[in-house]
């Protein structure tokens, strides 16, 4: 099972992707962008190319090159840099999977695919188990945000019995707004470390 160096816990930003006026990223602030959040915020943990860092809208290379960007400018001064690889291909998933890996990443979350969408749970999670078999040496999270991928398979329904089937599993970053389902996956599973991370800032 993957252990990442201390759980995942207290604020995480989830970053933004720095871009020039030409549409081009700009590489250059984002060692600023983390003495920033260290330094004048206090956030030591980050979440990068998901939602807010419009990872999906990002060619697969450009992905890998900004999570090297922030793992390399993040060493030593971060804590935690969770590298968000979902796609909506099953490969190209497992190819991010496996670049966060090898960068160095401190884990690895994915959202569903939403464009062929699984229909159960099952589907759902043999998709999230063959990205996380690709980096078996992260700790695995699933990026639940159904109000954008369309997939309205509960968390809490999910997480039954699924480190079972993927053993790196060690929480989710939950952006929804069903606080029902968000309490009964953090009440129904207290004796595991999962780690919960609410991903909807204004309902705070």
């Amino acid at each position: 099972m993957a252990s990442p160096k201390r759980r995942l816990q207290g604020l995480v930003a989830a970053t933004i992707t720095p871009m020039t006026e030409h549409g081009e990223i700009n590489f250059s602030v984002i060692g600023q962008y983390v003495d920033y959040l260290v330094e004048e915020q206090g956030v030591k943990n980050i979440f990068v190319n998901g939602t807010t860092g419009e990872g999906l809208s990002l060619s697969i290379s450009e992905r890998c090159r900004v999570a090297e960007e922030w793992v390399t400018r993040g060493r030593n001064k971060l804590d935690q840099i969770v590298i968000h690889v979902g796609a909506l291909s099953l490969k190209e998933s497992q190819e991010l999977a496996q670049h966060a890996a090898k960068i160095g990443a401190d884990g690895i979350a994915v959202i569903a695919p939403f464009f062929l969408k699984p229909w159960n749970k099952d589907i759902l999670v043999n998709f999230l188990k063959e990205v996380a078999a690709a980096a078996p040496a992260l700790p695995f999270y699933y990026y639940h945000i159904p109000a954008l991928t369309g997939v309205k398979i509960r968390a809490e329904e999910l997480l039954d019995g699924i480190q079972e089937k993927i053993p790196t599993f060690q929480g989710l970053k939950f952006s929804d707004t069903d606080l029902l389902d968000f309490g009964q996956c953090v009440d129904q599973n207290r004796q595991r470390q999962f780690a919960f991370l609410f991903g909807v800032d204004e309902y705070l």
